[in-house]
């Protein structure tokens, strides 16, 4: 079994945009602390939810997909952030009961975490 993505240890390195990587790293996370170009938005996600660790989690094509909070049965924010053009950024709030809602690049609000990450891939703008 892999390990939790709340359990993996954190890098301990800094990352530029271009050296993220497009797949959910197994080993351990990347915390937006770590992120060169982390915008101030990105880093204080999870500050309304009494969540610190904000961390990535995997490229959809040209979005930068970051997490705060767990993964299932919790409050969670998901942020993704354009890579070519950082000021495009949607957000994706998750609630315990696994209900949700958050606008897409394709201006429609989803209230499914999975049609909201289709919007993204789909986005070409």
């Amino acid at each position: 079994m892999p390990t939790p993505a709340e359990e993996r240890p954190p890098t301990e390195r800094d990352w530029h945009t271009d050296e993220l990587p497009p797949t959910p790293q197994r080993d351990f996370l990347i915390p937006a602390t770590r992120w060169v170009e982390a915008p101030a938005e990105l880093r204080a996600l999870g500050a309304d939810l009494g969540v610190d660790l904000v961390a990535f989690k995997r490229r959809i094509r040209r979005y930068l997909l970051w997490r705060a909070g767990p993964a299932v049965h919790a409050d969670a924010r998901y942020m993704a952030i354009a890579a070519d053009d950082p000021g495009r950024r949607y957000t994706f709030r998750l609630f315990p009961d696994g209900s949700g809602e958050g606008v897409g690049p394709d201006g429609t609000t989803h209230s499914r975490f999975r049609t909201w990450k289709e919007a993204l891939r789909d986005d070409v703008a």
